[in-house]
């Protein structure tokens, strides 16, 4: 009986563990495509296509530090760049997807291949009442190899000088 009890709860165990992982599994691949189809909407310009992968308050950081957009003044940034038919094109060669224990929030990070070489983007999307995943949070960034850093700081120094400026001003 103890052996038959024992044989029970290992299989609901297993048979649980299975299930959790297939639907975290499903849900990365999700996440995935919803990245995958935002970065070709923006090589294709589609302009709602890609829009429509963010949330109403979504925020996007790009890479000058000036660059911290509400959903509303990106979308109006980006407008220009989308009417002339080629907006930017990334592509993931690498991509990390993690979620929160309640499954609604997923959290990423992925090395891209761009016109500015290689990048770094990283976000949070959430998962909509009707099942899709949307961006609520993206971080542009650039990857600079270490032995590189020195000569960056020295070309951005002066301009990273004012801005900090102002901004302890505004404080």
């Amino acid at each position: 009986m103890k052996t038959t009890i024992l044989a029970i709860t290992m299989f609901v165990a297993f048979g649980t563990s299975f299930c959790q992982a297939q639907n975290t599994f499903v849900e990365e691949e999700k996440v995935s495509t919803v990245l995958d189809a935002w970065h070709k909407a923006a090589a294709e310009a589609n302009f709602e296509e890609y829009f429509g992968h963010m949330t109403e308050d979504a925020i996007f950081i790009g890479t000058d530090a000036t660059e911290n957009w509400t959903f509303a003044e990106f979308k109006k940034f980006s407008k220009p760049y989308f009417d002339k038919g080629k907006a930017w094109s990334f592509s993931a060669v690498e991509r990390h997807i993690f979620f929160a224990d309640n499954g609604k929030i997923a959290w990423f990070d992925e090395l891209l291949d761009t016109q500015m070489k290689l990048c770094r983007g990283s976000g949070v999307l959430e998962l909509q009442k009707g099942g899709d995943w949307k961006i609520v949070h993206y971080v542009l960034s650039l990857a600079i190899p270490n032995e590189n850093v020195e000569q960056i700081v020295g070309l951005k120094s002066t301009k990273d000088s004012i801005l900090t400026k102002m901004l302890k001003e505004k404080q």
